[in-house]
């Protein structure tokens, strides 16, 4: 059975080639996504099946990747909650962890880390 994830990526180009390496190398199944705050959280809103990770970006064209996660962790707290940023500072990383995200990853330093922990809930 694939891991059921909700991508919250704003930008086309890496939404693009996240969703066919989900796919490979975690056996995921990106099942819709969002690019902004709004359209995130009025899509959990609306939908009650099964979900079990989403992936955040930080920085959206409107609104904010720490508003969807204090969202999703109030709605739906049995999803991982993954944040998957350019700006995966110390700072960033604090505060995503203190809002309840289940772990933090940069883009371009640490996609090895962030496949192999996907592929590690479909287990």
């Amino acid at each position: 059975m694939p891991l059921l994830i909700f991508l919250v990526e704003d930008n086309a180009t890496i939404r693009n080639n996240l969703l066919p390496a989900l796919a490979d190398l975690a056996g995921a199944e990106v099942i819709a996504y969002a690019e902004t705050e709004a359209a995130a959280t009025q899509w959990l809103d609306a939908y009650g099946g099964a979900l079990d990770l989403v992936i955040i970006d930080l920085l959206l064209k409107n609104g904010s990747g720490f508003g969807v996660l204090r969202h999703f962790k109030a709605r739906r707290p049995d999803a991982a909650l993954v944040i998957l940023s350019n700006y995966a500072t110390p700072i960033m990383r604090e505060r995503a962890t203190s809002l309840g995200a289940t772990a933090v990853f940069d883009k371009s330093t640490e996609l090895e880390a962030f496949f192999e922990f996907c592929a590690g809930l479909n287990r």
